[in-house]
């Protein structure tokens, strides 16, 4: 390759990662301040759970028909530039409305663009070498975390000094530069694609009993995060206390110990525990420390509740995002991964709206109860799956040494005969 040609390869990398960071940054940047934004303007708990899991559901419906589809026409860029003119759209709305229908359109507009995730996380490994994905996969999720981790970060403060409209006019301005920039993003004509995703192949993958199981266990997990630090946990600290800049400070307890847990999960856990055993210790861990949280009146142990919260819930995606496709054939991991996906955004969908109904009928409070009881059901799941697990392992290796034994019988009576 020539050097003109590299270079221009690394600025495509660069432009790419730079949209990438703008598609998700912009709906980061509001999202702990959403649910009391909501109230507000008038929304009760039930609503502002209708609105938290509009952007589940869009997820659900759109994001296997996107793939589907750009896998059909071997195109990404056209979704990709979808998706981010959904999320200016979705600012935008949110921007110049102080009616609760149009904020739940809003919200549901920017399930569509997360949606769209799914062609850039398609296209993007086509910049790299065949056996340069991984690192390609580790360079675009790290950008993912980067985006939630600086907008949430600085959500609380900026209501605070600017109003609760001044995150969508941020918001509104990356997403048009976003919108722009995606119209030069180069798609490679001779990038490899995969073979179109057929309807026998995900039927197949689907049956895939761990893969099921894990789904189950996500969708838990999902409907546990977003009912919590991406819904209502910025509700219930101002309850106790906290003023909008200070959510900044949960934002932080909750999201370092976040990013730190994946490097521990897979050097020290999973290592030292296995995968079962670490799975179980960190739904364990969040279910005790969620329902801990009604009985929360301080800054400061609100605070250190959000830092555990945060270390166990880093924990189980990660490792519940590796056994979703550890047993899958390689050919088929893509599809599995598409079909996870979409599974999981039900719990996206599903906590929020669940949790809102609970925090109206019975208080705040109902909410973390009911979430933490999920926790505590993915427990007593995994305690019985992995229990399924090694008697399976056991029966195996029982039955292996009995053919052994047999096939060495067999032998010796030839050899006496």
């Amino acid at each position: 390759m020539k050097e003109d040609e590299l270079m221009s390869s690394s600025r495509n990398k660069n432009l790419f990662i730079v949209v990438s960071f703008f598609l998700w940054f912009p709906h980061f940047l509001y999202v702990p301040i959403l649910s009391p934004y909501i109230k507000s303007l008038g929304g009760n708990y039930s609503y502002i759970g209708i609105v938290l899991s509009s952007y589940g559901l869009m997820q659900l419906l759109c994001r296997l028909p996107i793939g589907i589809i750009s896998d059909l026409i071997k195109m990404r860029k056209p979704f990709v530039m979808f998706g981010m003119v959904a999320s200016a759209f979705s600012c935008f709305i949110f921007l110049f409305t102080a009616s609760l229908e149009w904020i739940l359109i809003a919200r549901a507009l920017a399930g569509v663009a997360a949606a769209s995730w799914v062609a850039f996380s398609v296209l993007y490994p086509n910049y790299f070498a065949a056996d340069e994905v991984h690192r390609a996969m580790g360079s675009i999720s790290f950008i993912v975390v980067l985006a939630q981790f600086l907008g949430m970060a600085f959500s609380g403060y900026i209501v605070d000094v600017w109003g609760w409209k001044a995150p969508f006019w941020i918001g509104a301005g990356f997403s048009i530069l976003g919108a722009i920039l995606s119209f030069f993003i180069l798609e490679p004509r001779e990038g490899r694609m995969k073979e179109p995703v057929r309807v026998r192949d995900l039927m197949i993958v689907m049956k895939e009993p761990l893969l099921l199981k894990i789904a189950l266990l996500s969708i838990l997990a999902h409907s546990i995060i977003f009912s919590t630090i991406f819904g209502f946990s910025s509700n219930y600290a101002l309850e106790i206390g906290f003023k909008p800049a200070e959510i900044t400070f949960m934002v932080f307890a909750f999201m370092i110990p976040h990013a730190i847990a994946t490097l521990f999960m897979g050097r020290v856990f999973v290592p030292l525990l296995g995968e079962w055993k670490s799975l179980r210790l960190a739904f364990f861990m969040t279910s005790i420390i969620t329902l801990l949280i009604p009985f929360v009146q301080t800054k400061a142990l609100f605070l250190f509740i959000q830092m555990i919260s945060g270390f166990s819930l880093g924990l189980i995606f990660p490792l519940l995002l590796g056994m979703a496709i550890d047993r899958i054939e390689s050919e088929k991991r893509a599809t599995a991964m598409g079909a996870y996906q979409a599974l999981y955004a039900i719990g996206i969908f599903v906590g929020p709206f669940l949790v809102g109904i609970f925090n109206s009928l019975m208080g705040i409070k109902a909410g973390f109860y009911f979430v933490g009881i999920l926790g505590m059901v993915a427990t007593v799941l995994i305690i019985g799956w992995s229990m399924g697990e090694v008697n399976s392992k056991a029966s195996k290796e029982k039955g292996n040494t009995e053919n052994y034994y047999s096939i060495f019988r067999r032998k010796n009576n030839v050899r006496r005969s």
